[in-house]
């Protein structure tokens, strides 16, 4: 009696412990079907997905587009140097009133400064011995006319006499055009210099301030320089591996950081033909039209250039460029339901809004996600 108890008991535990074993082994074959079906989505590999419904993302074609070849370069706003005109005095002395200042818009015949020259004082000076040289030598030519009238004075006499007068008048015209260019005025002697500008235009550079002294012309800087800023220079660096992808006669767009979202048009106007030979750089000058004044020399500038040649360029939606970690990503098909990650450089945009792509293994024809941000985010969900 005994032993059959003992029997049942040890066969009761014996199917009680191979039940648990059951329980164990489906519950290991469920996690790991649950892992197999995982990994079927997303593969060890990194960069590399498999997809068991890749219908769920819709795909883009690359592209293969005749562009024109597109350059960007730094640049800065100056001022266009047929339009700009050095003031400097041709006589010394002292400043004694200053009537303008750097970034003051000026007029043609507008007085900038006054200036005390003994220089114009000499000049002046020199003028006045002319005056009296002259009015002597003319009464001793009309008194040689009489004489010679009445046989009292001979012809090379008289002739004599009528050279003193034209040099005279000579000297007296030299002395006179001096002292007008030094900015005096003949018949007031005791007037200073009065320095006025050349031209209309904005003031760009003052190296002057109230009474200063200012030294001859031979060894001093202009005092102003002016300028017309109603058409100005954008003078960029391109470097030496890119010279020849720029034109004279290409059009630029020229953008600010002073005026953003506004776009500047120009043409390339001239190639530097020297390289700077610590940046291997050549000046392009781009010539821009600017009516309103609002561009300002020593702006910075970016321009972009758009060559009359065109180059054979893979185009894509700009939605399938997803930018991670400064850099540019796209999801290529490899192949059914396979995509894998794939770097890029891009090379802007096109007129209508597609992406250049510059390099990389892509070929035209060859299918992408059209939503890269859509598929990363999808693909990070499924991660979890």
């Amino acid at each position: 009696m005994m032993r059959n108890m003992m029997r049942k008991r040890s066969l009761s535990l014996a199917m009680l412990w191979s039940a648990s074993l059951l329980a164990v082994f489906n519950t290991s074959c469920s996690r790991a079907t649950e892992a197999s079906s995982t990994k079927s989505e997303v593969t060890l590999e990194p960069g590399v997905f498999n997809i068991e419904q890749p219908e769920t993302f819709k795909l883009a074609r690359i592209e293969s587009r005749a562009l024109p070849i597109v350059l960007t370069a730094n640049g800065t706003v100056s001022p266009d140097v047929t339009r700009t005109i050095h003031v400097t005095s041709l006589g010394s002395g002292r400043v004694i009133e200053l009537k303008a200042r750097l970034g003051d818009q000026v007029r043609k015949g507008q007085e900038l400064l006054t200036i005390s020259s003994s220089d114009l004082g000499a000049a002046t000076a020199d003028y006045q011995k002319a005056r009296a040289d002259e009015e002597l030598s003319r009464k001793a030519l009309d008194r040689a006319q009489l004489l010679y009238s009445h046989g009292a004075l001979a012809e090379k006499d008289l002739q004599v006499a009528q050279g003193t007068e034209d040099k005279a008048k000579v000297d007296i015209q030299t002395a006179m055009q001096r002292v007008r260019l030094m900015g005096g005025d003949p018949d007031h002697p005791a007037s200073p210099i009065q320095l006025r500008a050349p031209v209309s235009g904005t003031i760009v550079e003052q190296n002057v301030a109230g009474f200063e002294g200012i030294k001859s012309l031979d060894n001093s800087p202009s005092l102003f320089t002016i300028a017309d800023l109603s058409q100005v220079w954008i003078l960029c660096d391109v470097y030496e591996n890119d010279l020849g992808t720029v034109q004279i006669g290409d059009s630029a767009d020229i953008r600010l950081n002073a005026f953003p979202g506004r776009v500047f048009r120009g043409k390339v106007g001239d190639i530097s033909r020297v390289l700077d030979p610590s940046t291997r750089a050549a000046k392009v000058r781009v010539v821009l039209s600017n009516t309103d004044r609002s561009l300002r020399p020593g702006m910075y500038a970016v321009a972009t250039f758009r060559s009359r040649q065109s180059q054979d360029r893979l185009v894509i939606p700009s939605t399938a460029i997803m930018r991670l970690q400064d850099r540019d990503w796209l999801f290529w098909k490899e192949g059914p339901g396979r995509f894998r990650q794939i770097e890029v450089h891009t090379n802007g945009q096109t007129e209508d809004g597609q992406q250049q792509i510059q390099d990389g293994p892509l070929q035209a024809g060859q299918e992408i996600v059209l939503n890269a941000l859509e598929f990363s985010t999808a693909m990070a969900d499924r991660k979890k």
